[in-house]
């Protein structure tokens, strides 16, 4: 490609240049196409509502070796599957299979996973609409459903 226009009359030319350049970034396709809405099981939203289908157990990345635990659930808004982790010591014990769990991102870059855990980009927050930390801490009660 040459220099660009210069000149009085070359405001269309630039503009038309600008256009077509943008498409050669990652980014702004991303951004014009709705990609980051259209993959994601959450449709944009920052939590969802999910039903626990099973409890699983899944190996860490190297150099560690622990076995991390994660839940297979389905999303209450569109039916979709995914894997979410469950933070804290022992708060798989929290949770059963067909309760309902909130779940929230991770936070790794680019809203890829984050750490050791191997493609797991969901945690959950909430059982049975009682925080996950409050039950870990003994403060309340799990709720008989």
């Amino acid at each position: 490609m040459g220099k660009k226009t210069r000149g009085l009359a070359a405001a269309k030319k630039l503009i038309k240049r600008r256009k077509q350049s943008r498409w050669q970034h990652r980014e702004f396709i991303k951004r014009a196409l709705n990609l980051k809405e259209r993959s994601d099981p959450l449709e944009g939203a920052s939590q969802a509502k999910a039903i626990v289908l099973e409890k699983i157990q899944l190996e860490a990345k190297q150099p560690n070796s622990a076995m991390r635990k994660c839940v297979r659930c389905q999303l209450v808004k569109n039916g979709r599957k995914v894997t979410a982790f469950v933070p804290g010591d022992g708060a798989n014990k929290m949770l059963d299979e067909h309760d309902e769990v909130f779940i929230e991102c991770i936070g790794g870059r680019m809203g890829r996973s984050k750490g050791d855990i191997p493609g797991v980009r969901w945690q959950v927050i909430k059982v049975n609409d009682q925080s996950l930390n409050a039950l870990l801490s003994g403060k309340i009660e799990k709720a008989r459903r």
